[in-house]
């Protein structure tokens, strides 16, 4: 059976970019673990879930697997997951990924063991597309330098955080994934006029927010020679 392992944060992700590829690739018989940094359970961003943030039907949409995907509610420690055991490693993204998924070394051992291994494949949403501009190759290198992604632009960040880039909620960007990942060598293009970004270079496949989620979970299964519901 095909299998994939999500790593969710437990700092604030965006539900959308979890349930929709988590749903799509359950609907498709692909066997689903999820992973987060301390093995608790992960902590959904708020305003992911709030119907004037989202509309009431993603709102309902999302609470719903929320409160009843045992999966999340009963994740294992990123330390203890292999990535041989994996068909496909997924990284739903959200703000909170910024202060741990993305700084998390387990996490990147086992992003970097994916996609340099002959089969796997590795999906990256939004804000977790940071974890790019950390991650290491077996030769010192930057793992993504070279490679064509897309993820959340800087464009929409200036319309979240304040002058000091401080959040809603108070809390400090630590720094902006766009311009970090460019930085580690990137060819980085968000797509801007496009209502839809999904990049695929190989065996990574990124996408630049909730409404790409969806896109780029049926660009995996694509990858993954598995069919959709």
């Amino acid at each position: 059976m095909v299998s994939a392992l999500f790593v969710v944060s437990q700092e604030g992700y965006w539900a959308e970019e979890c349930v929709a590829p988590l749903t799509l690739l359950s609907d498709a018989g692909v066997d689903v673990d999820v992973a987060t940094p301390s093995g608790a359970e992960p902590v959904v961003d708020p305003r992911s879930t709030d119907p004037d943030e989202v509309g009431a039907e993603t709102a309902e949409r999302v609470g719903e697997v929320l409160e009843t995907d045992e999966r999340l509610q009963n994740p294992m420690p990123i330390a203890t997951a292999e990535a041989d055991a994996y068909d496909a490693v997924v990284f739903p993204g959200g703000h909170g990924t910024a202060w741990d998924v993305n700084q998390d070394h387990h996490a990147r051992d086992l992003l970097r063991e994916t996609v340099e291994g002959d089969d796997g494949k590795a999906m990256i949403l939004c804000h977790a597309v940071g974890i790019l501009a950390f991650t290491r190759d077996s030769d010192g290198g930057f793992l993504v330098e070279g490679r064509d992604v897309t993820g959340f632009p800087n464009e929409w960040e200036d319309g979240i955080v304040d002058e000091h880039d401080n959040m809603p909620d108070g809390r400090k960007l630590p720094y902006y994934v766009e311009d970090e990942v460019k930085a580690a060598g990137a060819n980085w293009d968000a797509e801007l006029d496009s209502d839809e970004s999904v990049t695929v270079d190989g065996d990574l496949i990124t996408g630049r927010g909730p409404a790409s989620s969806r896109a780029a979970g049926q660009s995996l299964l694509e990858q993954l020679g598995a069919q959709p519901a």
